[in-house]
């Protein structure tokens, strides 16, 4: 049992990162990134290119979470600012993300090839620790540490810092913040910039965990994501940590106890069943949108 519940929580920490960067542009444009899986795939690949040039993964690790970052303010100038203010914005952004997207990958085929790619031997250091009645890898304590910690400072940010609060005015009312003289553009910009920054992250953390990156490895996460962030409550952070944790821990007994070929089955038939009891999901009580 104890094992299954840490097992849960490391496969957990990372859904909830990558849906808390997706959930973070929802709450802000209404819109779905759909390109965010393949923010996700590029991170893990600069990450990978650099420990392959002999960076320590402590160092590849930072840059490839700024390389998300940047990659994500390039998303926001090319696939949604030029869309802004029409009166299908949320259906033309869903598409011209999904056309990113297509062409990140695109990318990654051409500079990476189809082959599944690997983290030189030794990047990080092979030991196992035991937690009672369990035991983890110190990979796996370091994954979950991390990605806990990037999202306590998301939290942080969000609720107790001056972009924090733009861009939360920005989320309930881009009209009314403009006119109290926020530069909506800018804090639009600034969070595309966390959102992928935290989904490349995400996908590094991955890369290290199964040590498997690929084109399209995103793919596999993405659907994820969204199950996350519907199960937590649409724009809902502290929903999107909730539900990724959760996640994770009915997959882990789903293999466990049932099977693995009943885990995606059984992890989305529970989404169904709590949407029926909430429709807005676990914490999307509230009718506003949140950042």
């Amino acid at each position: 049992m104890a094992q299954q519940i840490l097992n849960g929580v490391f496969v957990g920490s990372i859904y909830a990162l990558f849906a808390v960067g997706y959930t973070l542009v929802f709450g802000v444009l209404d819109i779905l990134n759909l390109a965010h899986a393949a923010v996700f795939m590029l991170s893990a690949f600069a990450a990978l290119a650099l420990t392959e040039h002999g960076l320590s993964i402590w160092i590849a690790m930072p840059l490839g979470i700024l390389a998300g970052g940047v990659i994500g303010i390039v998303l926001e100038r090319l696939a949604f600012r030029p869309l802004r203010g029409r009166s299908d914005s949320n259906i033309s952004g869903l598409i011209s993300s999904l056309a990113v997207a297509t062409v990140f990958e695109a990318i990654a085929l051409q500079l990476f090839g189809p082959d599944i790619s690997r983290f030189p031997q030794g990047t990080f250091p092979d030991r196992t620790i035991a937690i009672g009645g369990a035991s983890a890898s110190l990979l796996q304590l370091c994954i979950v540490g991390i990605s806990v910690a990037l999202m306590a400072v998301l939290t942080f940010l969000l609720a107790r810092t001056r972009l924090g609060r733009r861009i939360r005015a920005v989320a309930e009312s881009p009209r009314a913040a403009r006119i109290l003289g926020v530069d909506v553009d800018k804090v639009i910009a600034l969070a595309f910039f966390i959102s992928s920054a935290l989904g490349g992250a995400a996908g590094i953390l991955f890369g290290l965990a199964f040590n498997s990156i690929s084109p399209d490895v995103g793919r596999s996460v993405e659907l994820k994501g969204l199950a996350v962030i519907i199960l937590g409550g649409m724009g809902s952070v502290p929903g999107a940590v909730i539900a990724g944790f959760a996640l994770g821990l009915i997959e882990v007994f789903t293999v466990a106890h049932v099977g693995s070929s009943y885990r995606d089955a059984i992890s989305f038939a529970v989404l169904f069943i709590v949407l029926i009891a909430r429709p807005r999901g676990l914490l999307g009580r509230a009718a506003a949108r949140e950042a």
